[in-house]
């Protein structure tokens, strides 16, 4: 069956060899290009969880504060133009075609991945935009991760790190967060929320190590008291604002113009589809969330309260399932596991015998319908709000099948 993906065959190419970190490819393709990236000041987003909220809420403050700013994020959901937001809006299925195009015979001579030719096409992007700020998400990781490539990463912010990716990042805190850790470098200024002792304690030492200045942060405080009012749901996102502030800050003191009216619009109109965002079928509710490692599942469930509900899950194979049920589920729940459109992932009857048998015997645990919209039905005659959550591509299927709340 042909790929209804538009971009199918500009990016199918590069997509064969999977994970491959290295700053070498991208670095001289940026070189032969003139270094387009030069143009524009950076804030580079690093972390595990959080990473997306805090790089929306960077730019739509500096947006809001006037400032030409682009925003470059992953994955995407639905479409690949939205990884990169110019000044006007997500860059347009007809510009992001004719820009990867012309990027076609570089990205050829260099062996870019797919991760590397969008990155690369943002940055060429956000200079023919005459962007101001671009605020980078980092893909994976950070040390090797293609957004490093960029010079400029003037002001660093951190999100939560834990436990994902190990096999690529390495298979202790320690280890992944020295990998994350490794995008500070001399004369940045790098902000962070609390984090967990073994990745705090690395977060401080190669900050000394490399002469970066290492700022922490606290939660803000709730709207209701005396916090700003925030567009993110959750209180997760307390402490991504807070990063995403002192990120600001940081952009302040080097001179950019913020103010106070900006920071607070900003905060507000920030969006960020697929995490804890409430949808509707047939008339009755449902919560979407990408949560797809543990740490993410663990901070989703502080989110819900009331007892038994119905799961819809899909979960990539390489990612630690039977943890991320353990901190999800209850007993009386019932969930469905289906299969990620494209992507090999964990199928119901793996999950029941990898689960621990007391929390197999308290939950209801079946295949998910092969046609994914079968699901729905059942899955809003939830007692309590229902659930979709394991992957952001589980969210990116669904979000055309239900509809948004007012």
């Amino acid at each position: 069956m042909p790929s209804t993906d538009p971009f199918a065959e500009l990016i199918a190419p590069f997509s064969r060899r999977g994970v491959d970190l290295g700053l070498e490819r991208i670095e001289a393709a940026l070189a032969e290009l003139g270094h387009p990236e030069r143009s524009f000041q950076v804030v580079q987003v690093a972390g595990t969880n959080g990473k997306g909220s805090i790089a929306t809420m960077v730019e739509r403050i500096a947006t809001a504060a006037g400032l030409r700013c682009g925003l470059y994020t992953s994955p995407h959901l639905i479409s690949w133009c939205e990884r990169i937001r110019l000044p006007v809006g997500l860059i347009s299925e007809a510009q992001l075609k004719s820009l990867l195009q012309r990027l076609q015979p570089l990205a050829l001579r260099h062996d870019l991945t797919p991760f590397e030719l969008i990155t690369v096409a943002s940055f060429v992007a956000f200079s023919e935009a005459q962007v101001e700020l671009a605020v980078l998400e980092v893909g994976l990781g950070g040390r090797l991760d293609a957004t490093t490539a960029h010079s400029k990463r003037s002001v660093l912010a951190f999100a939560s790190i834990g436990m994902d990716h190990t096999e690529h990042l390495g298979d202790s805190l320690a280890a992944i967060a020295r990998e994350k850790a490794a995008v500070m470098h001399q004369g940045a200024v790098a902000i962070s929320g609390p984090q967990h002792p073994d990745a705090a304690a690395v977060l401080e030492k190669e900050a000394k190590r490399l002469g970066c200045r290492l700022q922490w942060c606290h939660p803000l405080p709730s709207e209701q008291e005396g916090g700003p009012r925030l567009g993110l749901q959750g209180d997760l996102q307390r402490l991504n604002a807070a990063v995403a502030l002192g990120a600001i800050e940081a952009l302040r003191a080097q001179g950019w113009s913020i103010g106070p009216s900006a920071i607070s619009q900003g905060l507000e109109s920030a969006r960020w589809a697929g995490r804890l965002e409430r949808r509707c079928f047939a008339g009755r509710p449902l919560l979407l969330d990408g949560a797809h490692n543990p740490p993410a599942a663990a901070a989703l469930r502080r989110e819900l309260t009331g007892g038994a509900r119905r799961w819809l899950i899909g979960i990539q194979r390489h990612k630690d399932a039977p943890e991320l049920l353990r901190l999800l589920l209850q007993p009386g729940d019932q969930l469905r596991i289906c299969a990620l459109p494209e992507h090999s992932s964990w199928s119901a009857a793996e999950l029941r015998a990898a689960l621990d048998p007391a929390l197999a015997e308290s939950t209801t645990l079946d295949a998910a319908e092969a046609d994914l919209a079968s699901n729905l039905p059942w899955l809003v005659e939830s007692p309590n709000l229902p659930v979709a959550c394991g992957s952001l591509y589980l969210v990116g299927a669904l979000l055309p099948l239900v509809e948004a709340t007012d």
